[in-house]
């Protein structure tokens, strides 16, 4: 089988980012949400990526149109009638994702594959809301995922080889390095960088130092272009907490106990950049 058609359900920031890196590598995709708006925010997400490309000489007008020639919107789920592949990325939620995945199955040809975008969820898990878990595998992207490298394939328990792969290949023509990672909570991504940021978050409970002086410490001390805090802001605080608690619950380790200051500032709606407001507040 060739991997000529591609949907990306989830017209978030990550869902576009997937969409267009699929697109530039030219392949056929369709951006899929429940809403028009949301598909419409991500398809102008992308347009204004590729502009930006335009002005950077990083690519042409041609080619940049020719790259939004090749995606489709889509508020029906239907339209995965025809694809070889389903990339999943919607919220963060085991329940959602089972059950998209059970009605992908039945919608999407026997040959396709069900690939989920998912950051630290059980891959066998939401495979076994299918009738095709040999089919099914993670296939996690970093953010912003236009710019970053990473992508861990993350095999369920039924994944085939041949199916790990193609995934492994495809990864591979969209300009991106593929990392085998197991099947446990966060991976290893997210399993070695949300402590981190948590414990961030407790030195800002426990008072040890502001948020800008705990960034600061982690950029210039530890070489990281981007500090803890600010990350998390532009993570979303809410998908931090969700992870820390996939972690604490899959693990049973307190070492992963959400910090306290983390459920306040989601239950305040601080989540971040995407409201204007969590460590730090944004225009």
């Amino acid at each position: 089988m060739q991997i000529k058609n591609v949907m990306v359900v989830g017209a978030g920031q990550m869902g576009a980012g997937i969409a267009q890196v699929f697109a530039q590598a030219e392949y056929n995709v369709v951006l899929h949400d429940l809403k028009e708006d949301f598909v419409q925010k991500g398809m102008d997400y992308i347009s204004k990526n590729m502009n930006r490309q335009v002005e950077k000489e990083r690519m042409t007008r041609e080619e940049a149109d020719a790259v939004l020639g090749r995606l489709k919107p889509s508020t029906d789920l239907n339209n995965a009638s025809d694809v070889d592949l389903v990339v999943e990325a919607v919220v963060e939620n085991l329940d959602v994702k089972c059950k998209l995945f059970t009605h992908l199955d039945e919608i999407t040809p026997e040959h396709a594959i069900l690939a989920t975008n998912t950051s630290s969820l059980p891959i066998t898990e939401i495979a076994a809301a299918t009738n095709r878990p040999e089919k099914v595998i993670g296939m996690h992207f970093m953010n912003p995922v236009p710019v970053m490298k990473l992508v861990e394939i993350i095999r369920g328990l039924a994944t085939t080889d041949e199916v790990y792969k193609m995934i492994e290949d495809t990864t591979k023509t969209l300009s991106k390095t593929p990392v085998e990672v197991n099947d446990f909570p966060g991976f290893v991504s997210n399993r070695i960088l949300m402590p981190m940021i948590n414990e961030a978050i407790y030195t800002v409970y426990e008072g040890v130092a502001e948020p800008e002086a705990i960034d600061e410490v982690m950029k210039l001390g530890m070489n990281h272009p981007m500090g803890p805090l600010t990350l998390a802001d532009f993570i979303g605080l809410d998908t931090c907490l969700y992870i820390m608690e996939t972690l604490h619950e899959g693990f049973g380790d307190d070492k992963y106990r959400p910090c306290p200051l983390l459920r306040k500032y989601v239950k305040a709606g601080w989540l971040g950049k995407k409201t204007g407001k969590g460590f730090y507040e944004y225009n």
